[in-house]
């Protein structure tokens, strides 16, 4: 068990103010991630946050790109520091890592899988919003890049909860553990 934590490292994906506020309901999500992070924290497995965030202008995103291509001229607009923040409730510590992605996967356009090697981590525990974008999304590159995986079922949300229930009860066990936050916390 000592070794398995030694090499995991729990995600906190796409928590930031800029999607939170278009999120309702939000507070239970935040509650339960900020439980998952304090036990994190008491393991001694690293948290790593990961934002999605563009330059000014968003030159990253193309109009053909469905996803972003559609809100490109918002983005372009919006001071990028203020969305990418992390919500309060959920700040890092002194010296934890924050990620930028450009996308959907928290590995594309980042620097994540350097953070990854460098810290040794072979096992990823999946938060974050929206379970249908950025933890597919992760998921799925996670487990071609050989991770081992858990999902936290309940520190991850959609705007749609039958796409939730959906992925965590039918498409993300073929790839991950999914588990409840109060099984992860006996760790």
């Amino acid at each position: 068990m000592e070794q398995l934590r030694k090499s995991t490292a729990l995600l906190v994906m796409d928590m930031q103010m800029g999607i939170l506020g278009n999120f309702p309901g939000a507070a239970p999500l935040i509650a339960n991630v900020v439980k998952a992070i304090a036990r994190a924290h008491s393991a001694n497995i690293p948290v790593i946050y990961v934002v999605v965030g563009f330059r000014n202008g968003a030159p990253e995103v193309s109009l053909s790109n469905k996803s972003f291509g559609a809100v490109k001229e918002r983005y372009a607009g919006m001071d990028m520091a203020q969305f990418m923040k992390v919500h309060a409730d959920l700040e890092p510590r002194e010296g934890e890592v924050t990620v930028i992605k450009r996308r959907l996967s928290a590995f594309t356009g980042s620097d994540l899988a350097v953070v990854l090697r460098a810290y040794g981590i072979r096992h990823l525990v999946l938060t974050g919003i929206a379970t249908s974008g950025v933890v597919l999304s992760t998921l799925i590159e996670a487990a071609d890049k050989d991770f081992r995986l858990t999902v936290i079922e309940d520190c991850c949300a959609d705007g749609d909860e039958e796409v939730h229930r959906v992925l965590t009860a039918k498409v993300f066990p073929k790839r991950a553990d999914v588990v409840k936050l109060e099984e992860w916390c006996k760790i």
